[in-house]
């Protein structure tokens, strides 16, 4: 039997502002965290040292104590936060979140929205449409602003508006929503006539809403994982890949899968991309660019659609374990059988392909090969099936990224931080970060010569000093 490729057809006790910050400052010594102390909201100042700070609530002691440090990092960093302050944050609004559902179910019908803001997230405000409910509201520590509609009227009001978006045209007002702090529902425009359309079609009370500009047109993001489906005309085949060309984003697969042009749709039958180069046969390598949709991942579908991380692409000898994830029989493993081998398909033969014992079936073509975490190559034909077994070949990576001059996307990132950017030689050295190696050659690095053991597309962080598994010193 001729070997084919694998293209498919086809209830909460009462609270004050000062309560919550002397909580906070309970579950930070509870944690080993840092004092609070100078912190807007912070109650150290006036508990003199013999005053007893209450225990944190679960609430507050989850709010931190369950926290990732990786989620602390990341408010740090994007929110402008000291370590103290993100977790003073997070304790603020686990206790902020309770007294404001507290509220919610006792003002009832008069509740008007709720929110928090500082730095820390210390001032908590809950707003109502009855004076009368000011005092309530003040024994709970939050601060309270009557204003003129409820949230239970914003709220019908936006409902009568998703309704009427379902005849009328939204996409030059393609974003609205209930904004508690300015008591109004909002609509966003690119054209204020869309806006007004929408509210007439839905006939709400123009008092109700407010309209603002904008230019943003929305839409939906996807990631590209290896492994995952796409679709091109009548045929179904599977992401090799992510990488990336300068800014372009994309993924590696076949090349019998399409041709340059040959427009692609994902998974989820969105509009995806465009094959940019195709080479089949003679060899079977393709990438495709894709759309500001779809975002580049360094990972591959493993079992049980876990992701698995793609490290680098450096190339596992004969005898050593491969998996291989598809979209039409998802992720099996095997054994690389011979580098180098050349194969004959119907449609004429390719050279420089890897055999394996790997299974594999029609809409699985393009998919990942992977060994622990270094991409091999990408699906391109076999025999036999993943029910009785089969001998399948894939178009090694590093040839593929050297054809197209692509750069696989890496759980490092790829970012090559102040230095020399990817394929940018290093000031007084041959050595180039995206640059793809095959076995043998040479390198200058530091004023020293390397050889090339290992075929793989050098990354930032892997300088031949540093990867003797890569290079030798000559």
């Amino acid at each position: 039997m001729l070997p084919t490729p694998h293209r498919q057809p086809v209830p909460r006790r009462g609270a004050t502002a000062h309560r919550r910050a002397a909580a906070a400052c309970a579950a930070f010594a509870a944690a080993g965290a840092l004092v609070l102390a100078g912190l807007p909201g912070s109650a150290s100042a006036q508990a003199g040292p013999a005053a007893a700070a209450p225990l944190p609530s679960p609430a507050e002691s989850a709010a931190v104590g369950k926290t990732s440090p990786g989620v602390l990092k990341a408010m740090q960093r994007d929110l402008g936060l000291t370590s103290a302050q993100a977790k003073a944050r997070l304790v603020n609004e686990a206790d902020a979140g309770a007294d404001a559902g507290a509220l919610r179910n006792a003002l009832g019908r008069t509740f008007a929205g709720a929110w928090v803001h500082g730095a820390t997230s210390q001032q908590l405000t809950v707003a109502t449409t009855d004076a009368a409910d000011v005092p309530a509201i003040e024994a709970r520590g939050a601060r309270a602003e009557v204003v003129r509609h409820s949230v239970a009227r914003l709220d019908a009001a936006k409902a009568r508006l998703d309704r009427a978006a379902k005849k009328t045209a939204t996409r030059d007002a393609p974003v609205w929503y209930v904004d508690v702090r300015s008591n109004a529902v909002v609509v966003r425009a690119v054209e204020a006539a869309a806006a007004t359309s929408l509210v007439s079609a839905a006939g709400v009370d123009s008092g109700l809403v407010r309209v603002e500009e904008t230019t943003e047109r929305p839409r939906p993001l996807y990631d590209l994982v290896g492994g995952d489906a796409y679709y091109m005309g009548g045929g179904r085949c599977s992401i090799g890949f992510s990488v990336t060309k300068g800014a372009q984003q994309g993924f590696a697969t076949a090349g019998h899968c399409g041709r340059a042009g040959t427009a692609t749709t994902g998974y989820n039958r969105v509009a995806q991309g465009t094959f940019q180069g195709s080479v089949f046969p003679g060899r079977d390598m393709a990438w495709v660019a894709t759309n500001a949709q779809w975002t580049a991942t360094p990972y591959v579908k493993g079992p049980g659609g876990q992701r698995v991380g793609v490290g680098g692409s450096t190339q596992s000898p004969v005898g050593a374990s491969i998996c291989r994830s598809g979209s039409t029989t998802g992720w099996h493993c095997g054994t690389i059988s011979q580098h180098n081998t050349s194969v004959t398909y119907p449609e004429g033969t390719i050279s420089g392909v890897t055999r394996t014992t790997v299974c594999a079936e029609p809409g699985d073509s393009g998919g990942s090969y992977i060994s622990g975490s270094q991409a091999q190559g990408v699906t391109s034909g076999g025999s036999g099936n993943c029910r009785s077994g089969g001998t399948t070949f894939h178009q090694p990576i590093n040839p593929l990224l050297q054809q197209f001059g692509l750069t696989l996307r890496t759980t490092g990132g790829g970012d090559p931080g102040p230095g020399p950017g990817p394929g940018d030689p290093e000031p007084g050295g041959t050595w180039a970060a995206g640059k793809v190696y095959a076995a043998g050659d040479s390198v200058t690095y530091g004023g020293s010569t390397y050889r090339c053991l290992q075929p793989h597309q050098a990354q930032p962080g892997w300088e031949p000093p540093s990867t003797p598994a890569l290079w030798e010193a000559v």
